[in-house]
């Protein structure tokens, strides 16, 4: 099974077979005898890739459970069940995994020395499973996947612009105002044309500016080039230095949940529990983020 899931998870016999320190050839004898076994065809073979056929798709979930079962149940044996071990890998958005996972994931680090970790922030949505992540902050609403998820606060989508700006161009009232006003905007949070706020408003917008940052935008914005839209924590430190100011607060959207994720629910290993313990808790008090 162990094989079979290896091969699965690469896509390669020989991928699999140096990953598992075993000769392809091996590699290929137990995935034939496991088929055998089964009477079933779990791979779909070419010279050029390797597939899962559906019996293999269903059969690779299967094992996958029965895998992680037995790692409980090892780890239990051996007591590393209730010690983190190991090296923890954590995903979310660039600028919220600077801002507020890496701080937490460092403290978690400190108290827990024998510990490794890996980011993986990133403005693109992350297959946790694939790419190999135990544990995902998420914003927004979550599509069914069977992971266990855990709300640890909401966002709001919000205008913005510098006390300068608003000077000189004067300060919206309602979401059609917004096309007499110069707008920002950030190509990778951003990419629609149009803004829509409460009551089904909806504004298309005509940007002077389009950058590929969501940091780049709110310098600009900061230094009064123009108005943008973001998520609230992004600009926290500048509402704070009063860099920043938030405009048409009665016509936003409801707010964005943010939610912790990870797969094993009740049976994630403790280096799991551990940190979403520890981020659940921490995220739960930033007043940014409530």
């Amino acid at each position: 099974m162990r094989i079979f899931v290896k091969v699965a998870e690469t896509a390669s016999f020989a991928e699999a077979a140096r990953h598992l320190h075993m000769s392809a050839p091996a590699v290929t004898r137990a995935v034939a005898s496991l088929e055998a076994m089964i009477g079933a065809r779990l791979f779909v073979r070419t010279t050029r890739s390797v597939k899962l056929t559906e019996a293999g798709t269903r059969y690779f979930e299967d094992c996958r459970r029965i895998l992680s079962d037995l790692a409980e149940a090892e780890a239990a044996a051996g007591g590393s069940y209730a010690t983190p071990t190991g090296t923890l890998a954590v995903t979310s958005s660039a600028l919220f995994g600077q801002m507020h996972v890496l701080p937490i994931l460092t403290e978690f680090l400190d108290g827990h020395p024998a510990m490794r970790a890996r980011t993986l922030f990133i403005d693109r949505p992350v297959n946790i499973v694939e790419e190999g992540i135990d544990v995902a902050i998420r914003i927004g609403h979550l599509p069914d996947s069977g992971f266990t998820a855990v709300k640890v606060g909401t966002v709001r989508r919000v205008v913005c612009g510098s006390p300068a700006y608003f000077e000189r161009h004067g300060v919206p009232v309602a979401p059609a105002d917004l096309r007499g006003h110069r707008v920002l905007v950030s190509t990778s949070a951003w990419a629609s044309p149009e803004w829509r706020f409460a009551g089904d408003q909806r504004v298309t917008i005509d940007p002077i500016l389009q950058c590929n940052t969501n940091e780049a935008v709110i310098a600009a914005a900061s230094g009064g080039r123009g108005l943008t839209r973001v998520l609230h924590y992004q600009i926290g430190p500048a509402l704070l230095a009063g860099d920043l100011q938030i405009v048409l607060g009665d016509h936003e959207e409801p707010p964005l949940p943010i939610h912790v994720l990870y797969p094993e629910g009740r049976h994630a290993p403790a280096k799991v529990r551990a940190f979403v313990d520890l981020a659940v808790a921490r995220l739960r008090e930033n007043r940014l983020l409530n």
